[in-house]
């Protein structure tokens, strides 16, 4: 499978964005920069507005999107399908690829080399890093042979890799919170490891001057040393620390995971570190007051229910802000902003 440097070395795959959406394919939070950002949550802010006025609208309409998903998926999966419908457009869901072709031994690279002459943009989900990549060199090539137009393909999560349009509406929660990146203290708390949505938002916040992250992990699931490296030679400053306690006045924003048992090779692996962490109220009455508490969800035992009404707790709406993130991100690939 290719790596994003791989993918760009190719040329004309996950190329940067640079201020222009259209046609390009989102593999990896390296395509963009702040200004990227900045134009993205701009129209994300417009999109929102169109939802809470409308409804909908018909910006869309005659596009197709395919949602090809080869992992399990509730939000990501919901929010793709329905921010396209919002935007006038048709979605086809391929969920459960047990019941697809893939079943009968298709390769990937078949599987979209089809699907894109079928829809106008694709949406992917995969096990395998790289992934994501490897799939849009294959659309690149068969609309070369073909001589038609570009069939944009999204990122949305390859195995332990990246999770792109997660960790850009993450950044639009905070923004949404503090109305502001600069300067904020970032604590990941579960399992860095393997967790692709930190891995992302880790990256996105390197790109903002004075944030400082701290991470809080079992010692087997923290943060690759290769993207903590990466970070620090970005200038961003990093803590690990052992516990939540040790630290709980200290973070601005605090990014709860789950630990992902599907990456572990043995249940008892997976229960040796399971229930590591744990926020609840009286965790939370140690925080700032001002403090947000976000998940990428879903949650299994980390964050306790009596933490959902408190004003800290922004995960819900973290999950909403996705809808309109994501109707950014299709109508921006698709030329229509």
């Amino acid at each position: 499978m290719l790596t994003y440097n791989d993918s760009v070395a190719r040329g004309g795959i996950a190329e940067p964005v640079n201020g222009s959406w259209q046609g390009k394919d989102i593999i990896s939070v390296e395509q963009f920069t702040k200004s990227d950002l900045d134009q993205l949550f701009e129209v994300t802010a417009r999109m929102k507005r169109i939802k809470e006025m409308n409804g909908s609208t018909d910006i869309l309409r005659g596009k197709i999107l395919a949602n090809l998903f080869y992992e399990a998926s509730t939000r990501t999966d919901a929010s793709f399908s329905i921010a396209m419908k919002r935007l006038g457009g048709e979605v086809h869901n391929i969920v459960g690829v047990q019941f697809s072709s893939v079943s009968k031994g298709e390769t990937l690279a078949d599987t979209v080399r089809v699907l894109s002459g079928y829809t106008d943009v694709l949406v992917l989900r995969h096990p395998q890093q790289g992934a994501a990549a490897t799939a849009a060199q294959a659309i690149h090539a068969q609309c070369r042979l073909t001589g038609s137009g570009p069939v944009p393909l999204i990122n949305a999560g390859d195995g332990v890799g990246e999770h792109p349009t997660q960790a850009l509406l993450d950044m639009y929660t905070i923004v949404q919170k503090f109305n502001r990146i600069d300067g904020l203290t970032v604590a990941m708390v579960g399992d860095l490891k393997h967790g692709r949505t930190v891995h992302s938002l880790a990256r996105l916040l390197s790109f903002y001057s004075g944030v400082k992250l701290i991470l809080i992990a079992p010692p087997s699931l923290q943060m690759p040393p290769d993207l903590l490296e990466e970070l620090r030679r970005r200038g961003v400053e990093t803590k690990l620390a052992d516990s939540i306690e040790e630290v709980s006045h200290e973070a601005d924003v605090w990014y709860i995971t789950r630990v992902q048992k599907e990456r572990f090779d043995s249940e008892d692996a997976y229960r040796s570190v399971q229930g590591s962490y744990s926020v609840n109220a009286e965790t939370v009455s140690r925080m700032r007051s001002e403090a947000i508490i976000m998940h990428p969800l879903p949650r299994v035992g980390e964050i306790s229910e009596d933490v959902d009404s408190l004003p800290q707790a922004v995960y819900f709406e973290q999950a909403v802000n996705g809808m309109y993130v994501r109707m950014a991100i299709l109508a921006g690939v698709l030329g229509r902003w």
